[in-house]
């Protein structure tokens, strides 16, 4: 009796479909046992969080996955008709396909995101944020974008022409989209590049000076010295020549251009000058200071004062400085400044 009832269950096909889908279920579960009491306490071990986001968002879709395979192999018994398993196998192989692509998607937004908080604590720019969530964007679409065509070539449908239509699409999208695509992977280049940051003083070779105050995906802001903001794209900034005067150091230096008349001794207005800026607290001492007789003019001996003061913020006051001090000591040790000046001779 008993051993003619399991010879019934042995021969019934939905007992072994029940099987089937009981075996695979527990395998199931015991990669999540697996992945969240062995390889998680592993993954912990190490310096980085990557591995451990990665395997505990991904247990559970991985054992979606061996589900599915075994309703793949749990639909074999039945003896269905052969329409009938080929659209059920499309939609588990389609639903196989999703679950993968939402695991790579997943992996990278780990990766991308823990690369970007590591980029970020480098820069105090608000700019990298974005580019991580644009670099996320992007990486989604692309993943997401290469799982429907494998979906549609689960179901049979010819990805060539559809590619080729979208190629096409692509580029006259991008060139409708020229100039703004043109900012974003200008901003992009001055991010990685490092060629400027928030706080840094710039001047263009147009004139255009200020300090960097924003750094965004299509523009970059400046204060200038009057206040005023000025808004300029990445794509024409990038492509500009900059001056930075807080790199590759943000000391600077100062010059002092000034004249006297002819007949002064030259090594006495070099030292009377130098003296006067020696005692400037905004200048330094390192690099030392220097007065050199630079030109005999055309109604002055011109001097020039060379000294390195903190930042460009200090710059203009030390220079005010060092001329009001100039002129003073020079005028103290009655040394005339001339004006323009143009002797005439006539001849009789």
């Amino acid at each position: 009796m008993v051993l003619e009832l399991l010879d019934n269950i042995s021969d019934n096909k939905y007992v072994h479909s029940i099987i089937i889908l009981a075996v695979f279920y527990m395998l199931s579960q015991l990669v999540v046992f697996i992945s969240q009491r062995f390889i998680l306490k592993i993954t912990k071990k190490t310096k980085t969080k990557i591995d451990d986001l990665i395997v505990s968002r991904t247990s559970r879709p991985l054992s979606l996955i061996l589900l599915l395979i075994g309703l793949r192999f749990a639909i074999i018994p039945q003896s269905l008709p052969e329409k009938a398993v080929d659209i059920i196998e499309k939609i588990i192989s389609s639903l196989i396909i999703l679950i993968i692509t939402y695991i790579v998607i997943v992996i990278f937004d780990i990766i991308i995101s823990n690369w970007g908080k590591q980029f970020a604590s480098k820069t105090q720019s608000k700019f990298d944020d974005e580019v991580v969530v644009l670099f996320q964007r992007f990486s989604r679409i692309t993943i997401s974008f290469l799982g429907i065509i494998f979906i549609l070539g689960a179901w049979g449908v010819q990805v060539g022409p559809l590619l080729a239509s979208l190629g096409i699409a692509g580029i006259a999208v991008a060139f409708a989209l020229q100039s703004t695509l043109g900012n974003i992977f200008g901003g992009i280049s001055l991010i990685v590049d490092r060629s400027i940051t928030v706080d840094d003083f710039i001047r263009l070779e147009d004139g255009t000076e200020g300090f960097v105050i924003d750094i965004g995906l299509r523009s970059t802001k400046i204060r200038s010295k009057d206040g005023d903001l000025i808004i300029l794209p990445n794509g024409k900034l990038s492509d500009s020549k900059i001056y930075n005067y807080h790199k590759p150091m943000p000391t600077t230096r100062a010059t002092v251009e000034f004249g006297v008349e002819y007949g002064s001794d030259v090594e006495e207005v070099k030292k009377i000058a130098l003296n006067e800026i020696r005692k400037l607290k905004l200048v330094f001492k390192e690099p030392e200071p220097r007065v050199i007789f630079d030109d005999m003019g055309d109604y002055a001996l011109r001097f020039k004062a060379h000294f390195w003061v903190k930042s460009i913020e200090y710059k203009i006051d030390a220079k005010e400085s060092a001329v009001t001090a100039i002129y003073n000591a020079l005028n103290k040790n009655k040394i005339k400044i001339p004006f323009p000046t143009r002797t005439v001779y006539v001849k009789k």
